[in-house]
């Protein structure tokens, strides 16, 4: 794996282990609380999946992951490079930070490999259920039904 990419998967696994902050006074009880913690704990578990996904995939690159940062998830979640030469995760919140910023992360990575699986994929019809079968197999049902309609 290129270092550039192992990078930008490194920054991508520190913002997802990141605590979400999550704030019990905006909840009205404890179920609605662990109700929510539990959401946010199976997106985390969806990021770290698709980060493994693109990382063992030589042919996809750090230029593929930026391109799909700037488009995916209405561009909320922007990856820049810094001048050091490093990189760092700029993400623009929508609504509640703790139940959205992995979903950004999951978005940024199925379009990485939905153009993956679309290159080597003859277009046409049926390409997209191809494409979708790819997905709930290598990454299972519950992702591919989330991250791949």
């Amino acid at each position: 794996m290129n270092t550039e990419k192992e990078n930008i998967l490194k920054c991508l696994q520190h913002f997802v282990a990141q605590r979400p902050g999550l704030e019990f006074g905006n909840y009205g009880d404890v179920s609605a609380y662990r109700s929510e913690l539990r959401s946010i704990t199976k997106s985390r578990h969806h990021a770290e999946t698709l980060i493994n996904a693109v990382a063992w995939r030589d042919s996809i690159t750090a230029d593929h992951i930026l391109a799909a940062s700037k488009s995916a998830y209405s561009g909320r979640l922007t990856i820049v490079r810094t001048d050091t030469g490093g990189f760092k995760i700029d993400y623009c919140t929508g609504q509640y930070f703790p139940t959205e910023y992995r979903n950004a992360v999951c978005a940024v990575l199925s379009a990485v490999l939905w153009d993956y699986w679309r290159s080597d994929t003859v277009s046409g019809d049926g390409a997209g259920d191809r494409i979708r079968n790819t997905a709930r197999k290598e990454l299972g049902r519950s992702i591919a039904q989330v991250w791949f309609r």
